[in-house]
């Protein structure tokens, strides 16, 4: 019988699969195999085989953080920056739908107490992943908006959409605003409709690789 009781875990993040196009210009991933389970037979006894996979990537692929040496070749990387950043935040969602304004602004947060709280931005635009429509004329974050995130204290924020700024223009001002205070960004992911307002926990924490800024991550929230 299922425990309803039990925390349940809602996945927020896009599948990695070969050849996929995060952001345009950008290489997909080739996955491969190191060592084949064929190859390996050779190496073991009684039937065993393993398989030792490779994975060619770009940091930006799939479901990533953004840390602040992403933006700042001064700011901390993500060996530097503590995995609780990354794991077990209290999260509020705020939602804007992406056919009302591309352009989330402070109105959205109005009345919001986001102090240590991942603030998730729920624009449904996750619905055009994969198409040609995800990579143009989406939803993003005004400069004000990430001011005032920033000036309350928000500990991550995150978006299902293609940038937390706006790219039809060559400025990536929330970038800067967010990560010159140490605030990490989550971009491109999914799901988040699937998610109450508040009361739950996110985390999105990515390998401890040292002279990186940015790396794909497991984002989910945990309920309950």
């Amino acid at each position: 019988m299922e425990d309803r009781s039990a925390p349940r875990i809602v996945d927020l993040s896009h599948t990695i699969t070969e050849g996929m196009v995060t952001y345009k210009g950008l290489p997909g991933p080739h996955i491969c195999d190191f060592l084949s389970r064929e190859q390996s037979a050779a190496n073991y006894d009684g039937g065993e085989t393993f398989q030792i996979g490779r994975i060619d990537m770009v940091a930006n692929t799939g479901t990533y953080v953004d840390v602040p040496s992403h933006r700042y070749a001064d700011g901390k990387d993500l060996s530097e920056v503590e995995v609780e950043v990354f794991a077990h935040l209290p999260a509020i969602v705020v939602r804007q739908r992406w056919e009302t304004n591309l352009a989330v602004d402070v109105v959205a947060f109005e009345g919001l107490d986001v102090r240590g709280c991942a603030v998730l931005v729920a624009t449904g635009w996750d619905r055009h992943w994969d198409s040609d429509a995800y990579y143009n004329d989406h939803s993003f974050l005004t400069p004000a908006a990430a001011e005032l995130l920033v000036a309350r204290g928000a500990a991550l924020v995150g978006i299902d959409s293609h940038n937390i700024d706006d790219t039809r223009v060559r400025t990536r001002p929330v970038h800067t605003i967010l990560l010159g205070a140490g605030i990490p960004i989550c971009e491109h992911m999914t799901g988040l409709d699937a998610l109450p307002d508040g009361g739950f926990r996110f985390s999105a924490a990515p390998p401890k690789v040292k002279g990186m800024g940015t790396f794909p991550v497991r984002a989910y929230a945990v309920l309950g």
